[in-house]
């Protein structure tokens, strides 16, 4: 893929990986062809900075969870209460890593 291409998308959703996953997206997404291009520009994902604060307001119902796709771990946690606040706690701390990780995972599966 062009580079000019391939470092338009790294500015544009950079914000949305872990900034050591960057390099290597950008090698891949350099080694594919262009026929990928209009799935990659389709691609919607979660911002962590929304889900810190989803963590903050709802994460004792799981809805932090919920919303980057981890169903057991959101259901997990509405049946316990976040696990009488403490898993809520950790989670304020884990939910933007989370969140990049899933990120990363459904660009992977695109390319």
């Amino acid at each position: 893929m062009d580079s000019q291409k391939v470092d338009m998308f790294i500015m544009t959703n950079g914000k949305f990986f872990e900034s050591h996953q960057v390099a290597q997206i950008r090698d891949r997404l350099i080694s594919i062809d262009d026929s990928k291009w209009s799935v990659l520009q389709t691609l919607q994902f979660k911002d962590p900075t929304v889900s810190i604060i989803v963590s903050l307001l709802g994460g004792s119902l799981g809805i932090d969870r919920f919303i980057i796709g981890d169903t057991g771990m959101g259901i997990g946690k509405l049946l316990t209460c976040g696990g009488l606040g403490i898993w809520t706690i950790i989670d304020w701390f884990l939910i933007m890593g989370a969140t990049r990780e899933k990120n990363y995972e459904k660009l992977q599966r695109v390319l």
